[in-house]
């Protein structure tokens, strides 16, 4: 019977996680896609791209972005999931069933170790093609050519080798007014500028052409021929037209880029791909790096067919004689010196060039090997992060058990943010080789797996650490905020106040208060010596105190609204904070060698030095007020009984 109410638990929970799953997917994944594709909005406007093209460009975009939005969409369902739960108060039944926190998870694990196998496959089979196909229809969206709409009084150069300025155009007809076209060529020399009075502007039906129909107008063209060796000037030609028809090169059509040039795009392959790649890449380069090698070698390490004979000639005259060079260049005459100079400095830098532009090609074949090994962890760690972000989500939902999309969204983000920022630099750092690439992969895995287990104990041993009332009373102390007295008369009163008692305490209370405020001269600044270095403890605020919330308590069950309304008059006293920082000595020393710590405490100090006087001042003055209610109480109530006595003598006897 019990396996079968677990079963039932398992079956309820992975209920309401599915449901929430799904919607938070799709939301994830048009969050993505949106700004997936604000990155990319300038390349996709004034295309006149068709909508079957569009429409590629969304599939493959969200194929490519699912991923990317599995982790998310765990990541918020489970907090959304265990937060209702928690706020509904089934967890806490749950719990009182005897069911622990992982028992509960466990139909969740396996689902989210089965969506993270998916997002695996996903990243491996179809991930690849999806981004490869995507990757294709932006190159050739960025190659295609804008759609013709020319604006007014600005010059357009939308056309190739065309600037165009139209002063007025008619939207009905698609007649241009007031045309300035300057057309450019193969070079300057043969620039030319037409003027017109009108025109219109038509594409050929096989769109790979412009053709321009222009009504009264000139025609300016430089003619200086390109084959002349020199700048003579040759007069320019000048054209006067009625119409005139002229051709442009446009290609307003949508061509498919080929596929090859994506052959290095790491993200396009699958991980046998990625490692038959990389084997070649490594052979490919490693290869170039050993002819660099060789070439160098025979440059400047070059040996010639010797003897035995004159080889140990040469060996023996080395160790004989050391020559000094320096020396041999001193006696050399002054054009020897400066030839040799120039010599060395040429072959230096011509060097440095060559070392430069082979640089390029193995810096070049380096990225793509990183690029290759990123996007072999990258598969895992993506995959991984689905578990990871559960295992964060759902302890955190059943320990601040708050459902809906409040608190859980701000959470899912915060969290989302700091993987994000991790993810994002350590690719980067690993993409241009400054980090390992374990490393830059692995840091967003090393920051959240801690923290998994973290969230993951304490929820399972009922610890509270996102209490906000924790948090609200150490601001308020660290700030020196405090909450008023809200007492209100009592519906029922089981003991009245003893009211001459706590007369007499508060006399007394008085009395302690005016000579602890003499004593210590709280308006004088804190002595820094003692409260940091030289502390003796202070007890009796903390008695006072005490013996005050005691008459308080007492005389809260009065049923005087005089009374009632002084006792919210008493301020509530910070026992401690005038006196010193922290309860330990070393502590103290510490705070205050740091400067900016020590100075703000030493003025929280004297704060509350200033505020504890103007309290113990209010005190006073309220235990007066109090004292003088209960007396005036005492004269009504000696009145009443003196009146009801002389009633009882003045009435008759029967």
């Amino acid at each position: 019977m019990r396996i079968f109410r677990i079963k039932k638990l398992d079956i309820f929970i992975l209920k309401q996680f599915s449901l929430l799953f799904v919607g938070t997917f799709f939301i994830c994944q048009f969050v993505l896609m949106m700004q997936f594709l604000w990155r990319y909005i300038d390349d996709l406007i004034g295309k006149g791209l068709s909508m079957t093209v569009l429409v590629q460009f969304f599939w493959y975009m969200g194929l490519m972005l699912v991923p990317q939005a599995l982790p998310l969409a765990i990541l918020l369902s489970s907090l959304i999931t265990f937060g209702n739960l928690g706020e509904s108060s089934e967890l806490t039944a749950i719990k009182a069933a005897g069911i622990s926190l992982m028992q509960a998870f466990r139909s969740l694990i396996i689902t989210c170790c089965v969506i993270c196998l998916c997002s695996f496959y996903f990243q491996n089979n179809i991930g690849p093609d999806s981004n490869n196909k995507l990757a294709q229809l932006m190159i050739s969206m960025k190659q295609k050519s804008p759609e013709l709409e020319i604006p007014e009084g600005i010059f357009y150069d939308g056309i190739p080798n065309c600037n165009i300025y139209v002063q007025k155009k008619d939207l009905k007809t698609g007649k241009l007014y007031g045309l300035m076209i300057y057309r450019m060529t193969a070079s300057y020399e043969d620039a030319a500028i037409i003027l017109a009075d009108s025109g219109m502007i038509q594409s050929t039906a096989e769109k790979k052409h412009l053709l321009l129909h222009l009504w009264s107008g000139e025609w300016f063209e430089n003619m200086q021929s390109q084959e002349l060796g020199n700048s003579a000037a040759v007069p320019y030609r000048r054209e006067t037209f009625t119409a005139k028809k002229i051709l442009i090169d446009f290609d307003s059509d949508f061509n498919m880029t080929d596929a090859s040039s994506l052959s290095n795009n790491a993200r396009g392959k699958s991980l046998a791909d990625l490692r038959t790649d990389l084997d070649s890449l490594n052979q490919s380069y490693d290869s170039i790096g050993r002819a660099y090698y060789r070439d160098e070698q025979m440059m400047y390490y070059q040996q010639g067919k010797i003897s035995k004979q004159d080889s140990l000639h040469a060996k023996k005259w080395a160790l004989a004689k050391s020559t000094n060079y320096d020396s041999l260049f001193n006696k050399a005459p002054a054009n020897t010196k400066t030839q040799a100079i120039n010599q060395a400095l040429a072959t230096v830098q011509s060097e440095m060039s060559d070392l430069e532009f082979k640089s390029m090609i193995t810096s070049d074949g380096d990225k793509i090997i990183r690029l290759h090994k990123i996007e072999m962890i990258n598969k895992f760690t993506t995959a991984l992060i689905c578990i990871v972000f559960f295992f964060i989500g759902a302890p955190l939902g059943a320990i601040i058990r708050k459902g809906g999309l409040g608190i859980p969204v701000i959470l899912s983000v915060l969290i989302y943010i700091i993987y994000y920022i991790l993810d994002n630099t350590g690719y980067r750092m690993a993409r241009q080789g400054i980090w390992a690439i374990w490393f830059g992969k692995s840091m967003a895995l090393a920051v959240l797996i801690p923290l998994a287990v973290f969230v993951t104990y304490k929820a399972n041993n009922d610890s509270v650490i996102f209490n906000m009332d924790i948090y609200r009373n150490l601001f308020r102390k660290l700030f020196g905020l405090r909450l008023h007295r809200h007492i209100f008369g009592k519906e029922v009163i089981i003991n009245d106040p003893e009211y001459h008692q706590d007369a007499d305490k508060l006399r007394i209370i008085s009395t302690d208060v005016r000579a602890y405020s003499r004593e210590h001269n709280l308006k004088k600044a804190p002595n820094i010596i003692k409260v940091f270095f030289k502390y003796k403890p202070d007890h009796e605020i903390e008695r006072i105190d005490k013996e005050m919330e005691e008459v308080i308590e007492d005389l809260s069950n009065t049923k005087d609204k005089v009374i009632l309304h002084l006792l919210n008059d008493y301020p509530v006293l910070s026992t401690k904070a005038h006196t010193r920082p922290f309860e330990r000595r070393w502590m103290n020393i510490v705070s205050f060698l740091i400067l900016p710590v020590g100075w703000f405490l030493y003025f929280r100090m004297w704060r509350f030095r200033l505020r504890l006087h103007h309290d113990l001042i209010i005190i006073d003055r309220t235990n007066q007020s109090i004292r003088s209610r209960i007396r005036t109480m005492d004269e009504i109530k000696a009145k009443a009984l003196l009146k009801e006595a002389q009633e009882k003598k003045d009435a008759p006897i029967y």
